[in-house]
């Protein structure tokens, strides 16, 4: 009999825990949809450049997270995509979101290719071979023989496209549902990847490569695809900055920006898809809000903040609410145990 209570006792807390991830999905959406219409321009305009910064995050969670492959040259990839999306605009007349597969793509073709002479690196060698990629991209984009299509040092300035179809939009306005959209199709595919055969396969070199290899995963071939969808994911990231941003220069991509890209990584959660999205505000907002208590130590003050973060969230921000939803359901399974009805 209190096992029958039990029963259904559960079967209620999973329908309420369902109606529970419905309305808030609902939430959720009403909230993406209306904050463009409520807040101002410049509001907009950094909610947009954290999601951008989020799919780039998820880019290097998917090739640091789930494959074990560890990166400190993402921000070339970044700048790739920028980069192509702004030739491409300026010098070839392409509409923007034509510039946004393309560089994805040839960020793919080039993560791909450095994949392959990096199969023989592996942790702070890897590290070290990404680093020289961070470092070199600034150079490279003002060599001389490219300053016709790179602009060299100046950049290339281009124009943040209106809203299409009449519709009543501003600019900021309608790249917010542009970039939005992008990735919430980007999220999608990356929990498929995940979810999938392959997806099983990246974790299985990731937590031990020699067994992985005997099971009869390439992993050569994963690995090396692997950093290329990471490469993609980057370069489309790149690409909407640039559109966003309205502007590309070398300086704007540093090592600075691999390594902001990897705290989010942390901060959001490593091997978390959802948290990308906190890592993206993190590393756009903190700045901010480091600036606003001292100009002067914004750097310390910024370092501060990343300490007690890390402190009081060592797996994430995913990993605290995991541990949050641990606890309540363990609060709940108290509640609902069938010895305590009468």
């Amino acid at each position: 009999m209190k096992q029958d209570l039990a029963d259904k006792l559960a079967v209620g807390t999973t329908r309420d825990q369902r109606l529970g991830a419905r309305a808030l999905f609902l939430l959720s959406l009403v909230v993406i949809v209306g904050l463009p219409f409520v807040a101002k321009n410049f509001l907009i305009f950094q909610i947009t450049m954290a999601v951008i910064y989020a799919i780039a995050i998820l880019g290097l969670n998917l090739l640091t997270g789930f494959n074990g492959q560890f990166s400190l040259g993402h921000s070339a990839f970044f700048a790739i995509g920028a980069y192509t999306a702004a030739i491409l605009m300026e010098h070839a007349d392409v509409a923007y979101y034509w510039t946004v597969p393309v560089a994805g793509l040839i960020c793919l073709i080039t993560g791909f290719a450095f994949g392959l002479p990096a199969l023989r690196l592996e942790g702070i060698y890897l590290a070290l071979a990404t680093f020289a990629l961070a470092y070199a991209m600034p150079q490279l984009l003002k060599w001389t023989p490219l300053e016709p299509w790179t602009g060299g040092v100046q950049g290339v300035v281009i124009i943040k496209p209106d809203a299409p179809f009449g519709l009543p939009l501003n600019p900021d306005q309608w790249l917010y549902f542009f970039t939005v959209a992008i990735a919430a199709v980007m999220y999608l595919c990356a929990v498929n990847l995940v979810r999938s055969r392959t997806g099983r396969a990246l974790v299985a070199i990731r937590d031990n490569p020699i067994a992985a290899s005997a099971m009869g995963i390439n992993t050569a071939l994963y690995k090396s695809l692997t950093f290329g969808v990471s490469a993609l994911y980057t370069g489309v990231a790149g690409a909407l900055g640039a559109i966003a941003v309205q502007f590309v220069a070398p300086d704007s991509f540093t090592f600075g920006l691999s390594i902001n890209l990897f705290v989010g990584l942390v901060v959001g959660g490593v091997g978390s898809i959802p948290g990308t999205l906190v890592g993206g505000l993190f590393i756009l907002f903190v700045p901010n809000v480091a600036e606003e208590i001292s100009k002067g130590l914004a750097g310390a003050v910024g370092g501060i903040i990343l300490i007690a973060v890390i402190y009081l969230m060592p797996t994430g921000a995913a990993g605290l609410v995991r541990l949050i939803a641990s606890r309540f359901a363990r609060v709940i399974g108290v509640l609902i145990k069938p010895g305590s009805q009468r």
